[in-house]
């Protein structure tokens, strides 16, 4: 059937919604046109993907199924616009629009500004196999399945993950094909185990994405290409190479990898995850006096934060020695922060989780803290990304007719020109060229400053034209603008600096955006007044949402409150980054916390740590600060012995898909709502309620995954809510007369076994007690020396008695799957009960005799549905007869009964 089925969803182009036949065309068309209206959108042009959500498993709009019934089968359309959906092979999304036909809810995401975006796969199922491109998008899909880059699902829904991982196989992308990596580029990604000859070396890792302290120092504007960087201690080099592909000057040196390489000062020194391997105090020491020692500018420490990794190994002094032989010390954020202002008689700046800043220039630290509220900052590209044009590329420009000039001198001095571009936008205005670290080698190409402001205008013209040009420079205008009135709204709060101690650049910026000093502050002031309007306040955290910078929560109508990881805290609009700073200079700053939340009515906003939040897809709150901005005060909650830490349920809603983990938290959070076990709204339950509901279930939290119990019940441990393991284990004549015998036993060998009967009690046997009262099991789980002793004809292959045993040479027994059990309710019409099973739990197969014998019910992963009367022949021979069974599920042959 036409579509992309994944769980209960089914994605369909907007192109193929006229192949669906009747009465599923019309369906769809109507989902289409209620989301579409609710949104003013247009099918085709706004969005090209339509993603149904029905409302139960097991149930599919089939053209069997009337009109109504189908109209109530989807409870939540998504309209997705992938704009390179035809052009891409893995298709990023851009645009999401979310509607719930039963109560209007309506929602919106963009990714355009994201640099992980969520991407298509299989794109061939969502068109019509007549689609010209359809066995060009299947051969894509076949190569991927060949190359198993579809088995772990959690690797492949976001763009990253997915590159890395098709990296690691030994293949790029090209085209809509698969192409192996040849052997310069398997160097560049594959780590060799051959040049690891001593314990600390064995920490150099290959990266395939700059390190945790480089992005951060991108993040903050500082790879500009103004300074030059020295990686103290910079292993295998790979951020030195990815930053040297960018332009920046970058030099490293690593005792095991580059010994040789002379330690030069620098503007900015990388001190990125060193001192937390070296187990020797003094050394530890010496290490980061050698770097500070080096730092001009700017030093950057990065360090493993406890609960990161498993740390695995023996206590060895203050950290472990691990099973790779080698040491981590797993510093907290405030012990790092504190050991480097002891260490270095400096106040170190924490800018992320682990990476602090100590800055030597006072100035640049003046401007770091200005630059702190700015929304945006310059990209870099992937490490191996970085290119000069090719020749084709070249002699295409060189044959633009008056533009031919211009382009050759910008390709000249394309650097220079290109660093000056940045800072263009960066600034929100023509930079001084004061400002300018290139400006001897751009007057004596271009004879004035001006000019090479004139080229780089006329070159980005061309490239992206002129409404795109000026719609650029506005937009870093108003970025630039609204950072400065939060650093001047901020700034009401401290001592008020003299205008001739400000940095010269800030006094360009007052010149150009305000005109003069006290009307910048005159707009910090009118923008710290907006914090008591509160409908702007809500329309800021809207707009946040909307852009994935966090998780905005609704009540009775009414957006309430907006949950957002603290990192993405510089990211949100300057109203919110306003209110977040007014309310850290009542308390303290909130970088230190994981959670910040904005009270949208009340005027407060809430801080929260957790013990392990990147590490743990369920990180226990440790503490909890409500500043009360209105009152200027706060109150502080701690949670230990006498208030229990609760889990933070749902975690993925407050991260970007930007981060690292943000694929295997949805996943989690995904498989735990799907159990349908707990009720995950509000706080959720607390963790004694959690562990015990999974250890009921068979199910138990390994890392970022759950998964089914890997240990062995007793058996009188409870197998859904009304039996007990015993009683599939020890029922039916065979084993009445066998029990007794010495050595018997039929007990499960496999613990998929085990879990295979508490599934199918749970969903199947547990509603039909619930409904008809207690059942009796006739035979149940059947082991290899019980099945040898029972009488009469029966299939071990195919009955499922078996669940998950295996045979002698190691295969399963019954190849199906799941597990099955004979069942009789007394006083009830076995006929009846069969019908009310097929319309109301999801068996997989179900054999019915006769109204007064039991039946045989199965529970697995092919959910066929399958119902059989096995009608009795003259003779007595049984014949068997497939009765179809669809949604809702019912007996269609009712009046055939017995």
């Amino acid at each position: 059937m036409l579509g992309k089925r994944i769980g209960l969803s089914t994605y369909l182009h907007i192109e193929s919604v006229a192949s669906l036949e009747e009465p599923l065309r019309s369906i769809w068309e109507h989902a289409i046109e209620a989301a579409s209206s609710a949104f003013e959108l247009t099918p085709g042009t706004s969005f090209n993907v339509v993603r149904l959500e029905s409302r139960r498993a097991g149930v599919s709009a089939e053209t069997s199924v009337s009109n109504k019934e189908c109209r109530n089968t989807f409870k939540e359309v998504a309209l997705l616009n992938y704009p390179d959906f035809f052009d891409e092979p893995f298709p990023a999304l851009a645009d999401s629009w979310r509607y719930v036909p039963e109560s209007s809810e309506s929602s919106y995401r963009s990714y355009r500004h994201s640099l992980n975006p969520p991407i298509l796969h299989r794109k061939e199922l969502l068109l019509a196999p007549d689609h010209p491109s359809y066995e060009i998008y299947k051969e894509l899909s076949t190569a991927a399945e060949l190359l198993g880059l579809f088995d772990n699902s959690t690797r492949i829904g976001y763009q990253r993950q997915w590159l890395a991982l098709v990296r690691e196989s030994g293949y790029r992308i090209s085209g809509h094909s698969f192409v192996p990596l040849t052997p310069e580029e398997r160097d560049r990604t594959i780590e060799s185990a051959d040049n690891w000859c001593a314990a600390r070396q064995r920490t150099a890792l290959v990266r395939y994405d700059f390190s945790a302290p480089i992005r951060s120092l991108e993040r903050h504007g500082f790879l500009d290409g103004n300074y030059r960087l020295f990686d103290y201690g910079c292993g295998r080099g790979d951020d030195v190479r990815g930053l040297r592909d960018n332009g920046i000057e970058a030099y490293g040196w690593d005792p095991f990898y580059a010994p040789k390489t002379v330690r030069l000062p620098a503007d900015l020194v990388n001190l990125g995850f060193v001192i937390n391997v070296i187990e020797d105090f003094d050394e530890r020491l010496e290490a980061l006096l050698g770097a500070w020692s080096l730092a001009q500018r700017l030093l950057v420490v990065a360090v493993m934060l406890s609960n990161e990794n498993d740390a695995r190994g023996s206590q060895f002094r203050d950290g472990v020695k691990t099973q790779r032989d080698t040491f981590q010390k797993y510093f907290t954020q405030r012990e790092i922060k504190d050991y480097l202002d002891r260490a270095l008689d400096e106040e170190a700046i924490p800018v992320a989780p682990g990476v602090l800043y100590v800055f030597r220039d006072k100035d640049l630290e003046q401007r770091f803290l200005l630059e702190r509220y700015r929304s945006r900052r310059r990209h870099l590209c992937t490490l191996t990304s970085a290119r000069p044009l090719n020749r084709t590329e070249r002699n295409g420009l060189r044959n633009r007719g008056a533009a031919l000039r211009s382009a050759e001198r910008y390709m000249a001095y394309r650097e220079p020109l290109d660093r000056v571009w940045e800072q263009w936008l960066s600034l929100g205005r023509t930079p001084m060229k004061e400002e300018v670290n290139d400006h001897g080698a751009l007057l004596q190409g271009f004879g004035s400053f001006k000019g090479a402001l004139r080229c780089i205008e006329i070159q980005r013209r061309s490239e992206i034209g002129d409404e795109a040009f000026e719609a650029t420079l506005t937009a870093s205008k108003n970025r630039r603008l609204a950072d400065l009135e939060a650093y001047f709204a901020l700034l009401q709060f401290d001592r008020r600096q003299p205008y001739r101690n400000l940095d010269p650049s800030l006094r360009c910026d007052i010149r150009f955006f305000f005109g003069s000093y006290r009307k910048a502050q005159d707009a910090g002031l009118q923008r710290l007044s907006e914090l008591a309007d509160v409908d702007e306040i809500a329309r800021a955290c809207q707009e946040a949402a909307e852009n994935g910078l966090g998780h905005l929560i609704w009540e009775h109508g009414q957006r309430r409150s907006l949950q957002v990881h603290s990192p993405l805290v510089e990211r949100l609009p300057v109203l919110l980054r306003i209110y977040i700073g007014a309310a850290s200079q009542i308390y303290g700053d909130w970088r230190n916390a994981d959670l910040v939340k904005i009270h949208i009515y009340s005027g407060k906003l809430s801080l929260m740590s957790f013990d392990d939040f990147e590490g743990k897809p369920l990180p226990r709150m440790l503490e909890r600060v409500k500043i009360k901005l209105r009152q200027l005060d706060f109150d502080y909650f701690h949670y230990g012995d006498e208030y229990e830490p609760p889990y933070l349920y749902w975690k993925s809603r407050y991260l970007h898909e930007e981060h690292p983990n943000y694929p295997v938290q949805c996943a989690f959070d995904k498989t735990l709502a799907e159990l349908d076990l707990l009720d995950l709204s509000g706080f959720g339950p607390p963790p004694a309620v959690l562990h015990d509901t999974l250890r009921r279930h068979r199910w138990e939290i390994d890392g970022f995954q759950l998964r089914r119990s890997l240990t062995q019940p007793s058996l009188d441990d409870a197998c859904g809510r009304f039996l007990r393991f015993r009683d599939f284990i020890e029922c039916g004549e065979t084993w009445q007369k066998l029990s007794a015998e010495a050595g018997f036993d039929n007990q499960p060998r496999r613990i998929e076994s085990w879990n295979a009967l508490n599934d199918l009690a749970e969903h199947v046997l547990d509603p039909i007690i619930e409904w008809f009262g207690m059942i009796q099991l006739t035979y149940a789980f059947s082991s290899a020396q019980l099945t040898r002793h029972i009488p009469g004809s029966i299939d071990p292959t195919r009955d499922q008695h078996a669940a998950y045993e295996r045979n002698r040479r190691g295969n399963l027994i019954c190849k199906r799957g799941g597990a099955a059990v004979d069942l009789i309710v007394h006083d009830e019409n076995m006929w009846e009960v069969s019908q009310w099973i097929a319309s109301n739990t999801p068996f997989d197969r179900l054999y019915f005799y006769d109204s007064e014998k039991p039946i045989h019910v199965s529970y697995g992963p092919e959910h066929s549905r399958q119902v059989i009367w096995m009608r009795t022949q003259k003779g007595g021979r049984r014949v068997p007869k497939i009765l179809t069974v669809a949604g809702p599920p019912s007996l269609h042959q009712r009046k055939q009964q017995p």
